[in-house]
């Protein structure tokens, strides 16, 4: 198979790319290859598992830098450093979280969407699940209420609370 550029020497790379469901064959002669900027293409220094999965922790730092960042700040629980994070792409544990709260922040809402895990509503039978949701945010806020000793929010938020719980019945 001979290079889609030139036509005249033999295709020595070759690479698949697929956007918005087609997918495109590219086949590339060395010095084609290296003419469009060759070093794109070069999976195996950049795609490790653990690079790929490091790399998309802090958009604000790159893989090296993130190595020596936090390289004394450890998880009081499991011990893992930020920079093991970014070598396994995995936490050691659910107080990982925590510990690190502000460096993963921005990188679980840019692959999530959002930093806060709210789980899954089933299709049937959710209604009870929604409301259940509703009133623990109700309880949530009426605690939040009587903390800053604002007794009518309270009661309005009470009486919201025992309507919704007749959902339930």
């Amino acid at each position: 198979m001979n290079c889609d550029e030139c036509k005249k020497r033999p295709a020595t790379v070759h690479f698949t790319q697929v956007y918005n469901g087609k997918m495109v064959e590219t086949h590339l002669c060395q010095q084609c290859y290296v003419q469009k900027g060759g070093i794109i293409f070069d999976v195996a220094k950049q795609l490790s598992l653990p690079n790929l999965l490091g790399s998309f922790f802090v958009s604000n730092y790159n893989l090296q830098d993130m190595k020596s960042l936090s390289s004394t700040t450890a998880c009081p629980n499991c011990g893992m450093k930020l920079g093991d994070i970014s070598n396994t792409g995995r936490l050691g544990c659910s107080r990982c979280y925590t510990a690190f709260e502000r460096e993963l922040e921005p990188t679980l809402r840019r692959v999530h969407g959002d930093s806060r895990h709210v789980g899954k509503i089933p299709a049937r039978g959710g209604e009870k699940v929604m409301v259940k949701k509703k009133i623990e945010g109700l309880k949530y806020q009426l605690q939040k209420a009587i903390a800053v000793e604002d007794y009518e929010k309270a009661a309005e938020i009470r009486d919201e609370i025992k309507e919704t719980e007749k959902q339930l019945d």
